[in-house]
């Protein structure tokens, strides 16, 4: 979900944080940051955040007999 409740807060996905570099956030309150980390100023900005992607379904584990009626 993308507005989910339970997202962990980091400084990748901040409103206040820009990306520098892939290593460093430049966050208005704090500075420089790892995008790891989070501050009790965090704000969610859905855009920045990129979800996993989901997992292909693994078809190998079925047999024919599955599938037939």
């Amino acid at each position: 979900m993308l507005f989910d409740r339970g997202i962990e807060p980091r400084c990748a996905y901040c409103k206040s944080g820009e990306p520098m570099d892939e290593e460093r956030i430049i966050c208005v309150k704090k500075g420089v940051v790892s995008p790891s980390g989070a501050c009790r100023a965090f704000r969610y900005d859905p855009l920045k955040r990129i979800p996993p992607k989901p997992t292909l379904p693994r078809f190998d584990r079925f047999k024919d007999e599955d599938f037939t009626l």
